[in-house]
């Protein structure tokens, strides 16, 4: 029987999937999208869930499938889906095992901003091109900068909907880079330079998310990196999940 759900869509995520297959380890796995999915190598123990889970649609699944153990690898800055899954388990009285990823070095070079919005607010105060490596999820907000379409290169997960969303947001198509990560330092000084790179918006995404490879390709280009500082979380280490997982079988 089933009895674990986890929910994906990161690193980590895949890479549990790929821990529970090699140890026969039968689970849910929960993503977000197609492309998630299909990240995800195909496994006898593994069953996919694939859309959107609000807070009543996971406390509904918990119910009908017997869920004991919910496993919370979302990416840092996921924050409301976070809360929905802790909910549904506190309302469950359930195990919630929720992984915290390692947050890296602090760098000096580098501006940390709390959200967005004061993000924007800065560059709004600057001249010069900006590569936005945050994903797609607030892309809207980088609208508000003066003269967006001709300063802002994005990059984003190479998928339709992503590439869509930029176009009708007014990002320029020849501003738009469509790959999977996370990337090399190498590979991050090349995107910069394609664009003449000023300034790198990137969160605080630690090793997994590649955030060292950033702000070092950053200073190779004499670019600034600006930094949307990662909310405050209580967790463990994905090493002491697998653990965890292992114990429970």
């Amino acid at each position: 029987m089933c009895e674990i759900l986890i929910f994906g869509g990161t690193t980590e995520g895949r890479e549990l999937v790929a821990f529970c297959d090699e140890n026969k380890i039968r689970a849910y796995v929960s993503v977000a999208t197609d492309y998630g999915e299909n990240l995800l190598g195909k496994s006898e123990y593994i069953t996919v869930l694939n859309g959107r889970m609000n807070e009543y649609r996971i406390s509904a699944f918990i119910e009908e499938n017997g869920i004991k153990t919910v496993v919370d690898a979302t990416h840092p800055y996921a924050v409301e889906v976070s809360e929905n899954i802790k909910k549904a388990c506190l309302k469950a009285n359930i195990e919630r095992i929720r992984i915290k990823r390692s947050s890296g070095e602090f760098f000096e070079s580098a501006k940390y901003f709390d959200n967005t919005r004061s993000l924007v607010d800065y560059l709004n105060s600057t001249r010069g091109k900006i590569l936005i490596t945050t994903g797609s999820k607030e892309l809207q907000e980088y609208c508000k900068v003066e003269n967006f379409s001709k300063r802002c290169a994005v990059r984003i997960l190479p998928c339709e909907e992503n590439i869509g969303k930029c176009l009708e947001l007014g990002f320029s198509p020849d501003m738009i880079i469509a790959e999977k990560g996370p990337f090399s330092k190498e590979k991050n000084v090349i995107h910069m330079k394609k664009f003449g790179v000023d300034y790198l918006v990137t969160k605080e995404s630690g090793r997994a998310g590649g955030f060292e490879e950033k702000i070092r390709a950053a200073a190779e280009c004499s670019a600034v990196p600006l930094v949307i500082k990662r909310p405050k979380e209580q967790g463990i280490s994905f090493e002491e999940a697998k653990l965890k997982l292992m114990s429970l079988t």
